[in-house]
């Protein structure tokens, strides 16, 4: 427990901690506070995923690489999947699709541009290890194919039949995770090699594995109880902030969820560490990709209000097989400056400025 004092202590991202019990307060005094639930929501969220962050590797590292590796691309993108299941539970399908379609544009481009940004401002040219790059991009492009491929076929006479397409759906969210399964095996078991880093053995130590485990079932406690007033509140507050739901899963939802991530990504490429700003960068995207949004997919016959598809609004799917193609044709040199960074940031910030002008109609995702 002192190991987790000194933590917060010493990391001011954290002292927004104090804000979980004011929204957890403040929405029993004040349900009506739509808008000022939405802004402590996701203020809480961001904290409580770096402590989940922080536990999540703590456990990895006790449990030697391959499993470790697993556990951390399992549980890497755990707020995301938490808010998606919280929506997901509440029928809001539009929030939960732009949210999976989000967190994978956000990582390929946003976070992946501001790490080469960030660090090309302090080293002029940055080498990363091409081999993680390509497999993370090549899951990545397989990944936007299934997700192209029931709004390829969506307008289709025959295909407009519901259980048609969710029949669909549920064989892609198979062989989705199937990838995604022998993507591990070969990165983690089989080829491991290439995919070795030096900044490994700079790795602070971790944490005691009991105070990483408790650590780890109570925040996901916690988030799972923000997440459900954040997405109870995110109607109506994103109304009053004049976003359209779809803009609040694609933008706000996708940098909450991965600001620990990104906080990690970033203080290593200005230490000159690419590699590992490559690795989470893309292996977010990529997990999200080919695990969470097939998970949800198959979960929704549980706790959603009806089944959830993979079709998507036209626009999110050209913005993802985008920043597919820019991520992978990026990461194949190798090699990075500032400017490539800042090229990214444009490109992400182009499709934010066209979804908060333009959002997609409501009808348009089921």
């Amino acid at each position: 427990m002192q190991v987790l004092l000194k933590e917060i202590r010493h990391n001011s991202l954290l002292w927004l901690l104090a804000l979980v019990p004011v929204v957890l307060m403040a929405a029993k005094t004040r349900p009506e506070a739509h808008t000022l639930l939405f802004v402590l929501a996701v203020l809480a969220i961001v904290p409580l995923a770096a402590l989940l962050s922080h536990a999540t590797e703590a456990v990895a590292a006790k449990t030697g690489d391959a499993v470790g590796g697993l556990l951390n691309a399992t549980l890497g993108n755990l707020t995301e999947m938490i808010i998606a299941i919280t929506a997901l539970h509440a029928g809001q399908y539009m929030l939960v699709k732009a949210s999976i379609a989000g967190a994978i544009v956000t990582n390929a481009l946003f976070m992946l541009g501001a790490s080469f940004l960030i660090g090309g401002l302090r080293h002029r040219v940055q080498e990363y290890n091409r081999a993680g790059g390509r497999l993370y991009a090549g899951l990545l492009l397989m990944a936007t194919v299934a997700l192209l491929a029931p709004s390829a076929v969506a307008d289709l006479e025959h295909a407009r039949d519901p259980a048609l397409m969710q029949k669909l759906s549920v064989g892609l969210s198979v062989l989705l995770i199937s990838a995604y399964a022998l993507g591990l095996y070969f990165s983690l078991v089989t080829h491991k090699d290439l995919f070795a880093s030096a900044e490994h053995e700079e790795a602070e130590a971790p944490w005691p594995l009991g105070t990483a485990l408790v650590t780890l079932f109570v925040v996901t406690v916690l988030v799972a109880l923000v997440s459900e007033i954040f997405v109870e509140s995110v109607q109506k507050a994103a109304e009053s902030f004049g976003m359209s739901p779809a803009f609040v899963g694609f933008i706000i939802v996708s940098l909450v969820g991965a600001a620990a991530e990104m906080a990690v990504a970033f203080s290593a490429a200005r230490k000159n560490r690419l590699d590992m700003s490559v690795s989470i960068a893309l292996g977010s995207a990529s997990q999200i990709a080919l695990f969470v949004a097939p998970v949800l997919v198959l979960l929704s016959y549980v706790t959603g209000p009806k089944p959830m598809d993979l079709l998507f609004w036209p626009g999110a799917v050209t913005m993802v097989m985008i920043a597919a193609l820019t991520a992978s044709f990026i990461t194949n040199g190798g090699r990075s400056a500032w400017f490539i960074g800042a090229l990214l940031i444009f490109i992400y910030a182009i499709f934010a400025l066209t979804l908060y002008v333009v959002p997609p109609a409501p009808q348009a995702v089921g």
